[in-house]
């Protein structure tokens, strides 16, 4: 393995060297060195040594062509999370710079909620984070791109839920995300690894027509790049022509979006040529034009207007020596290498060299300022999500318009005149009341095309946007600062609603507003929708920027750490412990091995749907008769009670004479995802054998993704020796994932 390891750290260096002038690699080497120590007990699902995969994602960046602080932070970008390293250990031997980027990763993965969050408002902090990362400095989300790619690659060793999971995320943020930092050679691939995980069986049936496809076309597209290559030549045009096949996802999406079989789609395979000058693209698409006969309407001149993500290059369809259609690109070798590598080609940090390319590239990251705006203003979490996929896919497909003064306003497709205007500022939007286009009044409505030259009417009379704009609006930005305006215009109404909002939802749930509002919970609380004072929470709450059943939640969770219990526990308990006073048949329940808080002798008992053991974080349920029932924190009956039953949670703690007491037997339920295989059940029961378990249930199931699952109910004495147990089925070819029955 160590030879698997030295070799691809030469294949790292022998890539740099092809780019970078350096022949000091004495930071990369340390930083190898420091990873190989760092992860050296670690294994991937796959079987591999851990520092295989930071390899890949240097090797990866290296491929981007960056610089080497980044490089040398991909090596290490899990020691901070996975390993004994801190920050100041990595800022100490490598520099500041590494230190941030490496942190900068660690912290997007690394995420803290409480029970109560939903899968949502986890996602959405998440992207927020990301984003927050990406603008302190753009290297953050490369790194993380980077590691995505090589998760993708080795997604095949994960359970099939996994797979799922990760290649879905991964098609909703990751690869639009490549896309709109102008990064093809990455989104491409992220793209086609997506496809097979999410769509096998149409990935498989592409892939076979694709090939098929191809064998017919391999002659007829060398056809034309010998012809095209011959005339370039001939007219003194410098230049390289090859063919290429569209990637296999976008083919799958224009069959989709466009109602389309495989043979009604013509561009499968393209020709490209690049070129020195701007002036030469125009050159060779006259010839082509001479040479082949193009489709009307194909034409498509993103040199002169780019894409948002920097992609520039003339595209066409036209017919081929033999009647086939096919696509040609043209573009300069720059023009290229932007196409290719995106926002990475221009973000350089060259030997501290300042070329004013970093500030071109801010200047490039205007969007991503925007969503910044955004985040200030959306403490939805939905509306956030919505919005952020919505603008990193919106981009595929772009119109433009010109302004009367001849600016180019580049807007996604079925934008209006109100989209428009926002996209040239806000106050040409709010004070907008109609368009004209191309010389004519139009509706508001109105699905603006390519070419179109558009005229914005204002009025400073004008009462602002209506409502109903929200519903006809396209673009994020458009949407959001319609938002933003009625926000401000109707404030004062907009606290007045929230706050009674507030108290009805609050009444509902048993509780007085005013008494939720002590100052530091109303701190938090603020600060965890987004909010900077109450009032603008309320506000928040007002316009239905934020649900009142959330805010009041909150606030009743705030006041429930800081009094831990609550008196209808006490009361609950009082009246058991006088009942059982009353019948003499106060027994303590000294074999629990539970203290209950607060609390005099009452019966505890073990819930059996989540089995805590000694050594687990517990907490205490009051029954009606049947004294206290302990589960573990994260039992799902505990983190799913409604409003009203969560008042009868109250503090418990193992008695520690029990914990050090061997003797004690507790039941514990493990679940284990195994990719299935014969053997599977005997080492597993080897397994339970060699650590002398007593297994009081044992079961299994195969599922039709190849996948086998286990429950398997154990008698144990605590944590310490579950914990054994875990890492001795970790250690069992096959088995994927280990997890605690929590309810």
């Amino acid at each position: 393995m160590m030879f698997m390891e030295e070799d691809l750290y030469r294949k790292l260096k022998n890539r740099i060297q092809l780019y970078h002038p350096t022949r000091d690699f004495s930071m990369l080497e340390n930083a190898y060195r420091l990873a190989v120590s760092a992860h050296q007990n670690q294994k991937r699902k796959s079987g591999e040594p851990y520092i295989i995969h930071p390899l890949h994602v240097a090797y990866i960046l290296a491929e981007l062509e960056l610089d080497m602080e980044s490089i040398v932070a991909g090596i290490l970008h899990d020691t901070i999370e996975d390993t004994p390293y801190t920050y100041f250990d990595i800022e100490r031997l490598f520099g500041e710079e590494v230190a941030i980027l490496v942190d900068g990763v660690t912290k997007l993965g690394r995420l803290n909620y409480s029970v109560s969050a939903t899968k949502e408002e986890v996602q959405a902090e998440n992207y927020r984070k990301m984003f927050m990362a990406m603008a302190k400095d753009i290297r953050v989300i490369l790194i993380k791109l980077a590691d995505r790619l090589h998760n993708m690659r080795t997604l095949n060793y994960m359970t099939a839920a996994k797979q799922h999971e990760k290649a879905q995320e991964t098609l909703d943020i990751y690869a639009p995300l490549a896309n709109r930092l102008g990064i093809s050679k990455i989104k491409v691939e992220l793209e086609d690894l997506c496809f097979r995980y999410l769509y096998p069986e149409a990935y498989e049936d592409l892939s076979k027509k694709i090939a098929h496809k191809k064998e017919e076309m391999t002659s007829y597209v060398d056809t034309i790049v010998h012809d095209l290559s011959a005339k370039m030549e001939e007219m003194g045009i410098e230049g390289h022509v090859y063919g290429r096949n569209k990637h296999l996802f976008s083919i799958y999406k224009k069959m989709v979006n466009q109602n389309k079989t495989f043979d009604q789609i013509y561009d499968l395979f393209a020709v490209r040529a690049i070129v020195k000058t701007v002036r030469d693209c125009y050159a060779v698409l006259g010839i082509v034009h001479d040479m082949y006969k193009p489709m009307p309407g194909r034409f498509k001149d993103y040199i002169a207007m780019p894409k948002a993500n920097m992609y520039q290059s003339l595209h066409n369809t036209l017919i081929g020596p033999t009647g086939e259609p096919f696509e040609v690109q043209i573009r300069t070798e720059e023009m290229h290498r932007t196409n290719e590598y995106g926002i990475a080609a221009h973000w350089k940090y060259k030997e501290g060299k300042t070329d004013g390319s970093r500030d071109q590239s801010e200047e490039k990251l205007a969007w991503l300022r925007q969503i910044l705006e955004w985040q200030q203003d959306m403490s939805d979490n939905k509306e956030f999500m919505d919005t952020i996929k919505s603008d990193l896919n919106i981009y595929d497909e772009q119109v433009y318009a010109f302004t009367p003064q001849g600016d180019v306003i580049s807007l996604p497709k079925g934008a209006t005149p109100i989209d428009f205007a926002y996209m040239i500022h806000s106050a040409v939007g709010n004070k907008m009341v109609g368009a004209r286009v191309n010389g004519k009044i139009v509706n508001i409505d109105y699905q603006i095309k390519n070419g179109d030259r558009v005229e914005i009417i204002t009025s400073n009379n004008s009462k602002g946007p209506s409502h109903g704009w929200l519903t006809i609006v396209k673009s994020s930005q458009a949407r959001t600062k319609i938002n933003q305006w009625f926000k401000k215009e109707f404030k004062e109404e907009n606290i007045i609603k929230g706050k009674d909002l507030l108290m009805t939802d609050a009444k509902k749930k048993g509780y007085v507003l005013s008494d939720l509002l002590k100052p530091e919970w109303v701190e938090v609380v603020c600060r965890r929708f987004a909010y900077k004072t109450w009032d603008a929470l309320c506000s928040g709450v007002g316009y239905g920027g934020v649900k009142e059943g959330q805010v009041v939640n909150r606030l009743i969770e705030e006041m429930r750490k800081e009094t831990k219990k609550t008196e209808t526990a006490e009361d609950l308990i009082k009246k058991m412990e006088e009942e059982a006073a009353k019948k003499e048949v106060r027994k303590h329940k000294k074999g629990s091995g539970v203290i209950v808080k607060g609390v005099g002798d009452v019966n505890v008992r073990f819930s059996h749907c989540c089995n805590p053991v000694p050594g687990d974080e517990i907490i205490g349920f009051v029954t009606r008769g049947r004294g206290v029932s302990i589960h573990r924190t994260d039992c799902t009956n505990i983190i799913h009670l409604d409003e009203l039953e969560r008042h009868r949670l109250i503090e418990a703690e193992w008695d520690t004479a029990v914990e050090q007491n061997a003797n004690v037997a507790f039941m514990a339920e493990l679940r284990l995802t195994c990719s299935d295989r014969n053997g599977l059940i005997m080492d597993i029961s080897r397994v339970l054998s060699e650590e002398n378990m007593l297994v009081k249930s044992f079961n299994g199931r195969s599922l039709k993704d190849g996948t086998a699952v286990f429950n398997v109910v154990v008698q144990v004495n605590g944590k310490d020796q579950l914990d054994v147990l875990y890492n001795k089925f970790h250690n069992v070819k096959g088995v994927d994932e280990i997890e605690r029955v929590t309810g």
